[in-house]
């Protein structure tokens, strides 16, 4: 297929196949991407985006296929040709050393070991150049560990294009900025563009996919099953040719009776350090309700979520919590929800162990333990693996709903009484996100307090009963929903006065 409106693409990738044992994580995939072109990469978790991407850039190579890039042929495995091609990627996760300035960050790896003196001038010149041609103000002597995130993911492109790339692959890109910088990042896109710039754009937020790109590529289970102008498909259809069914995110009914009795309660908090603290948080948790915290990562999310999980102690303050039923689904759910190496099973019954329905005295009582995970996977729609898989062979949307069923599902039947939720979405495809989204409302209805920490504006706005504001360890109020912008949500996450409309 060629790229309408370009006789030679920037990228050729043609019948990529890769094999991981039995797996075929690529199936014969080819795409193009055209010159000043903003291709959208979409599909489910498992799809086989981060592997083509990683093939790409030369950190897999292709069992099969071949890559073109400026009409040549580029050789596969070698990252260092790929950077020599004009090939750059922002990773999701920052690659910045925060301890290092704007200019030091943007200068590794540029230069040999053997030189004898750096040419910091020369950079420092090179960086404003870049940094000037392209609409990304970036001040080179700054520490990076003193920028707001915006201003981090700004450092990243601006790398990247001093390196010489012209082809720029983006991962998820606005997975951890406000709406405010958000709408700043499209706006740098399309200059990039115009100057005949030429980008992936790999993201689960179909609106943006949309708003940003000319066109989408759309993998399922390894291959390419749809490619389409944006112009000539919307959202609903997206999600279809994802998951291969429709799918509708759902919408959470806003609480309707008041004074519902309290579960938990903060008041005047101080716990955690440095970024990551509470520094006078109060917060009243109530049952059969949702409050949806937003903000930027890394403000102080991870220390509430944590201190209501009992992982956490305040150094002041007073804590409220309930004796127990309380349901955890960590935010890392790689690091913190799974043991990758231990079966699903031990996995589905590692955090209720101390139960009596699991315990014969220091022994675990196996054939109880497999039932129950056996009733969480099947509950729960956990697919992939086996009871005595791997759980690090689960895909993305399984293993967090094999981590939702074991936070859910007690042994003995009873229904958690507080639920802390801390990215529950994360980084899933859009038919996993509907399915964990529908569980936590599930919840809320049957009368539990879930406490919703979130990256996603559309989540919270979308779920949240009410909705508190978190940055640099403080919280706003909670208030209804109904009484917050998205506007003035944004404003809040960045730290500047916002009042509800």
């Amino acid at each position: 297929m060629e790229v309408a409106g370009s006789a030679a693409p920037v990228l050729r990738m043609a019948g990529i196949v890769k094999r991981f044992g039995t797996l075929v994580a690529n199936d014969a995939v080819s795409l193009e991407l055209g010159s000043g072109e903003v291709l959208g990469l979409l599909g489910e978790n498992g799809a086989g985006k981060s592997t083509l991407v990683s093939i790409l850039f030369g950190h897999y190579t292709p069992d099969a296929g071949r890559i073109e890039v400026f009409g040549r042929e580029l050789p596969l495995g070698q990252p260092r040709t790929a950077l020599a091609a004009g090939i750059g990627m922002v990773h999701q996760h920052f690659t910045l050393a925060d301890n290092l300035s704007v200019l030091d960050n943007v200068m590794l790896g540029t230069e040999p070991l053997w030189r004898p003196f750096s040419r910091r001038q020369q950079a420092r010149a090179r960086l404003l150049e870049v940094a000037r041609r392209f609409g990304l103000a970036v001040a080179p002597e700054a520490l990076v560990a003193t920028l707001s995130v915006g201003e981090r993911q700004r450092v990243e492109i601006v790398k990247a294009l001093y390196r010489g790339a012209r082809i720029l692959i983006l991962d998820e890109p606005t997975a951890v900025l406000t709406p405010q910088e958000s709408e700043a990042l499209f706006g740098t896109l399309a200059g990039m563009v115009a100057q005949g710039l030429s980008i992936v754009f790999i993201s689960h937020k179909l609106a943006e996919v949309l708003r940003v790109a000319q066109r989408v590529v759309v993998l399922r289970a390894g291959r390419v099953v749809a490619q389409s102008a944006t112009r000539d498909t919307d959202a609903a259809e997206l999600a279809r040719w994802m998951v291969g069914q429709d799918v509708a995110l759902p919408q959470g009914r806003p609480s309707t009776v008041a004074d519902r009795p309290v579960v938990c309660s903060l008041q005047d908090v101080h716990a955690g350090s440095g970024r990551d603290r509470l520094d006078g948080v109060s917060l009243a948790l109530r049952a059969g309700e949702i409050t949806a915290i937003a903000g930027v990562s890394g403000n102080g999310q991870h220390a509430l979520a944590e201190l209501l999980c009992g992982m956490e102690t305040a150094r002041a303050g007073h804590v409220v919590l309930p004796a127990a039923g309380i349901a955890r689904v960590p935010e890392d759910r790689h690091g913190e929800g799974v043991i990758g190496d231990l079966p699903v099973w031990e996995n589905a019954v590692s955090e209720r162990l101390r139960s009596r329905a699991f315990r014969r005295g220091p022994f675990v009582r196996r054939q109880a333990a497999r039932a129950h995970a056996r009733a969480i996977v099947d509950t729960f729609d956990v697919r992939g693996a086996g009871l005595d898989a791997p759980a690090r062979a689960l895909s993305g949307g399984n293993m967090q709903k094999l981590i939702l069923g074991r936070a859910l599902m007690a042994p003995d039947g009873a229904a958690p009484r507080l639920i802390v939720a801390h990215q529950p979405t994360w980084g899933l495809d859009v038919g996993a996100v509907a399915y964990v989204q529908r569980q936590l409302l599930a919840a809320r209805d049957a009368g539990a307090a879930v406490l919703l920490v979130s990256d996603d504006l559309d989540e919270v706005l979308a779920l949240g009963d009410r909705i508190a504001v978190m940055h640099a360890g403080r919280l706003t109020d909670a208030r209804p929903a109904r009484d917050w912008t998205r506007e003035a949500i944004g404003l809040a996450m960045a730290g500047l006065e916002a009042q509800p409309a």
